[in-house]
C-alpha cells in the first residue's frame, strides 16, 4: 500500500516531520505533521520544511508574500478548449484574451521546473452511461438531450469536423489556438501533463487521474486558471482545497461568461481558501529565481 495515496500531501512525510515545529510557542505553524504552513513576518511559507531553491511571490496586500517550493508546485489550466473559446462555436472573447498571458505563465513555470497540468472535458461513451441528468441538461444547446454531451456538432469553416460534444479526442475538446501547440509540445517534452475529466471539477471523486499524479509527484501547491472561473475553475479549486492542497487563483488567466457577481463570489472565497494573484505578481518572481 502506498501511503502517499492516503496521507495527503505525501511530500510532508518526507520533508515535514523532521522540520515542523509541532509545538510552537508563537503559534505560527498551521496544520498537522504531514501537511502544514508556517506563518512568516511578511506572509506564509508553504514549503513544508523543504527550503531548497524556494521562490517568494510578492502577492498583493493584504495577502503578503507566499514562499513556495518549485518541486512541489504546479499550474493547473482548466477547459481552455475549442468548445468554450473558438469564435465559430460562440466561444467567449474574454477567454480568448487570456491566451497570451496563459502562455507567458506556462513558460515561466516550465523555466523553473514547475509542472504544467491541463485538465479538460474529455468524455468516453462509458461516461455518458453514468452522467447525471443535471449535467446533461446543463450542456444541452436547445433544451433537449439530443444536443447534450456526445451529440455530433457538425462542421465549421466548411471542412473542420467539430466532433461529438466534449468527447475525448474530438476537435471541439482540444485546447484552443496556440494552446494546442503548447500542450502537445509540453507533454512531448515531459514538462506538461494532460488529464481528461468528466465533471466540472478535475478533482471530483475519490481519486481522479490528476489527483493520483499530484500524490505520486508529491505536489502540494496549485495555481489555477482557465474558464469558466465560477464553474469548472472554481469547482477544481474548491475540491483541491477540500483535499488539502494549497490553492492560488490567478485572476488574469481566468474568465467567465457569467454575470460579474459570479466572479465576485469566486474572488471573495478564493482569498479565504487560499490566495488570489495576477501573473504580474508571479512571473517577475519566477524570472529572477
Amino acid at each position: 500500500m502506498r501511503l502517499g495515496r492516503y496521507l495527503l500531501p505525501f511530500s510532508a512525510v518526507l520533508y515535514g516531520c523532521a522540520n515542523a515545529q509541532l509545538i510552537n510557542p508563537n503559534n505560527i505553524t498551521f496544520g498537522n505533521p504531514f501537511n502544514f504552513w508556517t506563518k512568516t513576518q511578511d506572509g506564509w511559507d508553504l514549503t513544508r520544511g523543504n527550503h531548497t531553491n524556494t521562490i517568494t511571490l510578492p502577492l498583493p496586500h493584504p495577502a503578503g508574500n507566499v514562499t513556495i517550493q518549485p518541486a512541489t508546485s504546479a499550474m493547473v489550466i482548466i477547459d481552455m478548449q475549442n468548445f468554450f473559446l473558438h469564435p465559430d462555436l460562440g466561444g467567449d472573447p474574454l477567454g480568448r484574451a487570456l491566451v497570451p498571458t496563459t502562455i507567458d505563465m506556462i513558460h515561466a513555470f516550465r523555466t523553473n521546473g514547475m509542472k504544467v497540468l491541463w485538465t479538460n472535458w474529455g468524455l468516453t461513451d462509458f461516461d455518458l452511461t453514468t452522467m447525471p441528468p443535471a449535467l446533461f441538461r446543463g450542456f444541452s444547446s436547445d433544451g433537449t438531450s439530443a444536443t447534450s454531451f456526445g451529440s455530433d456538432m457538425g462542421t465549421i469553416q466548411g471542412n473542420i469536423s467539430v466532433g461529438r460534444k466534449l468527447m475525448r479526442g474530438s476537435w471541439n475538446a482540444q485546447p484552443f489556438g496556440d494552446l494546442l501547440d503548447e500542450q502537445v509540445g509540453g507533454v512531448a517534452n515531459g514538462t506538461d501533463f494532460y488529464f481528461n475529466k468528466n465533471r466540472l471539477s478535475g478533482m471530483w471523486g475519490t481519486s481522479t487521474p490528476m489527483q493520483t499524479f499530484l500524490q505520486d509527484g508529491m505536489i502540494t501547491t496549485l495555481f489555477f486558471g482557465g474558464v469558466n472561473v465560477d464553474q469548472c475553475v472554481w469547482g477544481t479549486l474548491l475540491d483541491s482545497y477540500y483535499k488539502g492542497y494549497d490553492v492560488i487563483l490567478v485572476d488574469d488567466i481566468s474568465a467567465t461568461t457569467s454575470p460579474m457577481a459570479a466572479t465576485g463570489m469566486v474572488d471573495f472565497n478564493a482569498a479565504l481558501n487560499g490566495w488570489r494573484a495576477n501573473s504580474t505578481d508571479i512571473i517577475p518572481a519566477l524570472s529572477v529565481s
